[in-house]
């Protein structure tokens, strides 16, 4: 009450109005207004500093003396005002912006002590051969065989060149081992490259030049086939990857038995006699342990070289195929094999029962002639002439015409209909003047019955 007495107004931003007021409401206006700036005074120059409070802040200790408050206060006008001073004063008109530069075009190049130059590379014809990475023979081989792999229609015309590649490459012992590994490695992980992959090795064992004393390519192909046959029985037992490889082996050990040739004594070409007993022992042990993925893979092997093991068994004298089809009915009646497998062991009996399903060559007949065949003519056709008059190729008088006709089909099939008249294309189908009438006729009759 004391302070409202002595003239101190506590609202907020009482009495701190400077300016003319715009209007009702806006700054008091029985209190004497402030003069006006003039440009370049600071605004806080004039303004009074603020009363301490009469009774000292809450909190412990002693409150701050009159004395000390008004020499802060005080300090603290002096240093604002100066400040605003400063910042609100213009340059002097006189007074130079830009400082004097003492950088000269003249002066000598400045190189940083970390600065490394760089220098371009020059590069000289025998230093090419370092530029590009160099292919082994891993890596050429294996081009190959995905080439092979994906276009095997193309096999006839691109061996030529494979082999001369391969010649080019294969020129050390080592180099030919690891070929040999290479093609056997993919001939027996993929199923499908099992057939392309003999063609390979077939054509390779007689036009690779390279032929150490160790063995050459086929020599050294089937020391290898012998190394997986003797892991026969640990790959029977083995997990369902190894399983699978095996397989895919012995279904590459049978391409392998038709289409590697041997060359013999007498200069002619026969098959390799020691892959027939390496099949014969495989499916022993395929149907030793009757799976169904080892059924499986027997009946694929037999149909694919059951004929030609028959046939070589027999000009031996044995009977193998005799015991394997034995087995076959033993495992159709005790072993626990699935539906579909049973049905293609059914097929497999039945497709031997019936030779393999060869046919033999019917007996040699003569020739059939229009003197000793009465229905010689009687596929030809049949042409007729600009009358009406029927002929073929057996009547005499029209032999020549029935030629020319012939020929011309020969040449432009496309413009010859079935009796050997010429077509006649680009023909409208307008109808006649009483047709279209007679249409228009049932038309309405029609229209009229559905009213």
């Amino acid at each position: 009450m004391s302070d409202n007495a002595e003239g101190f107004d506590r609202t907020p931003g009482a009495g701190r109005t400077r300016g003319k007021a715009s209007g009702p409401g806006q700054g008091d206006s029985s209190r004497p207004r402030e003069p006006e700036l003039a440009d370049g005074e600071a605004v806080f120059s004039h303004c009074q500093p603020l009363r301490q409070p009469r009774t000292a802040l809450p909190g412990p200790g002693p409150g701050p003396t009159p004395e000390s408050s008004d020499s802060r206060v005080s300090t603290l006008s002096s240093s604002s005002s100066n400040s605003s001073s400063a910042a609100a004063v213009k340059p002097r008109p006189g007074q130079c912006a830009v400082y004097e530069s003492r950088l000269s075009a003249h002066a000598p190049e400045f190189i940083p002590s970390t600065y490394t130059p760089v220098q371009d590379d020059v590069y000289e014809e025998d230093s090419y051969e370092g530029y590009y990475p160099e292919f082994s023979l891993a890596d050429v081989v294996q081009d190959i065989l995905s080439y092979l792999n994906s276009s095997p229609g193309s096999f006839e015309t691109d061996i030529g060149n494979i082999t001369a590649t391969l010649n080019a490459w294969v020129t050390t012992e080592e180099t030919l081992r690891e070929l040999v590994e290479l093609i056997f490695t993919q001939s027996t992980s993929m199923p499908n490259f099992t057939y392309t992959g003999a063609r390979l090795c077939n054509f390779l064992s007689h036009h690779l030049t390279l032929s150490p004393a160790s063995g050459n390519f086929r020599q050294l192909l089937l020391q290898r086939c012998q190394t997986e046959y003797d892991q026969r029985q640990q790959a029977l037992m083995g997990d369902e990857e190894t399983q699978r490889k095996f397989h895919t082996y012995v279904l590459f050990l049978g391409e392998l038995y038709l289409n590697l040739e041997v060359k013999s004594v007498k200069g002619t070409m026969s098959r390799a006699e020691v892959l027939l007993n390496a099949l014969k022992a495989l499916m022993d042990a395929l149907f030793s342990q009757p799976k169904d993925r080892n059924l499986i893979c027997a009946v694929k092997l037999l149909k694919l070289t059951g004929s030609v093991l028959e046939d070589a068994w027999k000009q031996s004298g044995k009977s193998h195929m005799d015991e394997l089809i034995k087995k076959i009915e033993e495992i159709l009646l005790d072993a626990q094999c699935s539906r579909d497998v049973r049905q293609m062991l059914l097929k497999l009996v039945e497709l031997r029962s019936s030779n393999w399903g060869r046919v033999h060559a019917a007996a040699a007949h003569n020739e059939a002639t229009p003197d000793n065949d009465p229905n010689y003519y009687m596929n030809e056709p049949t042409f007729y002439t600009a009358d009406g008059t029927p002929f073929t190729a057996a009547d005499p008088d029209y032999s020549e015409k029935y030629q020319e006709i012939l020929d011309r089909e020969d040449y432009f099939p496309e413009f010859f209909e079935e009796n050997g008249n010429e077509a006649l294309y680009g023909e409208e189908d307008e109808m006649e003047p009483e047709m279209e009438e007679a249409f228009e006729k049932f038309c309405l009759e029609t229209e009229r019955q559905k009213q």
